[in-house]
């Protein structure tokens, strides 16, 4: 299991638009006051190390995954870990806590399932600019 001190780390689908689009809101809505969060690909060797640790395949790519503290959070419950490191009113998402997770995740299936349908898929993964090089595992 990797050490808690270890920066909070978003694990997604490099070729989704949708996760690719996701990664991009964080950056720009991040908060102050919370620990920078790090990103990698599930397609790249430390994203899919990292999965591997905790025990999630990284050939199933029906989840992003939100690495904090030692826990490996999926679904609708990664989405609500990732809502606290936002600035508000963003942060306020995590409101979705009161609706059962059973209903979450059915929601979050859903999308997931069709997000290339819906949002498209890139040929590669994301490249990051070189300011933000540094917070991405490459």
């Amino acid at each position: 299991m990797k050490p808690a001190t270890d920066p909070p780390t978003i694990l997604f689908d490099g070729v989704c638009s949708l996760c690719g689009g996701w990664v991009r809101f964080v950056l720009a809505h991040e908060s102050d006051r919370e620990p920078r969060v790090r990103f990698a690909a599930l397609q790249s060797e430390p994203g899919a190390a990292l999965a591997r640790v905790h025990g999630i395949d990284p050939e199933r790519l029906d989840s992003i995954v939100f690495v904090a503290d030692g826990v490996a959070w999926q679904h609708s419950d990664a989405v609500m870990q990732m809502l606290r490191h936002l600035r508000a009113p963003w942060r306020w998402g995590r409101i979705g806590r009161i609706l059962p997770r059973g209903f979450r995740d059915w929601c979050y299936r859903l999308v997931a399932r069709n997000r290339y349908r819906l949002f498209g898929k890139t040929d590669t993964c994301m490249v990051p600019t070189s300011e933000l090089r540094s917070r991405f595992l490459l």
